[in-house]
């Protein structure tokens, strides 16, 4: 082996010292850079000759606290357990489904799914539509919201003597708007057991 003609360098063995030269170099780079930040994001503007006051606002979409859900829960209160948002009408203003059971301390409760909407200017949402009645005794699962649709599992009964915590059927359901009203479907490749 040949021997470097190059001397040892002295940086090639780290010191304490070196660790806080290094350490400081990255706190100023870190302080220097929350000092230059981009500026704030614009929205697309509007197309000239138009006035951007006339462009709809994007409204909120309904909130499900204190709303008076159609379900009879007796003493235990009304409990949301999944909520998904979306314009389901195509009016431009979003909805709210909520898949909603009583808050019942033992059992598997049966769900209810309702859609909700909140007019311009009023004060509460309102429950517009009943997608799965609890009465039916079933439980949702795998609940999206996603282009203009509402898709789920539901899990039920084959018969009444079959015990609430073990459902025996799966059945996979969407449901969209179609001339004034929710229409439910099966979804493409969708199988029940």
């Amino acid at each position: 082996m040949q021997q470097s003609a190059v001397p040892e360098l002295a940086h090639t063995h780290t010191r304490p010292i070196h660790w806080v030269a290094t350490a400081t170099a990255v706190a100023g780079v870190v302080a220097f850079s929350s000092v230059l930040q981009p500026g704030s994001a614009k929205a697309a503007q509007p197309a000239p000759g138009t006035d951007a006051k006339t462009a709809p606002a994007t409204a909120a979409p309904p909130d499900t606290e204190g709303v008076d859900f159609p379900l009879e829960c007796g003493p235990v209160k009304v409990k949301v357990q999944k909520k998904a948002t979306g314009d389901l009408d195509g009016d431009g203003r979003p909805e709210t489904v909520a898949v909603v059971h009583c808050d019942a301390p033992m059992g598997t409760p049966p769900d209810g799914v309702y859609v909700l909407t909140q007019a311009a200017g009023a004060e509460q949402p309102r429950v517009v539509a009943t997608l799965v009645d609890p009465k039916d005794r079933l439980t949702v699962t795998d609940f999206t919201v996603r282009a203009g649709a509402v898709t789920a599992t539901l899990l039920g009964y084959s018969t009444a003597d079959v015990p609430s915590c073990c459902p025996d059927v799966k059945t996979a359901a969407k449901w969209q708007w179609k001339g004034g009203a929710f229409v439910r479907s099966t979804p493409v490749g969708a199988r029940s057991v």
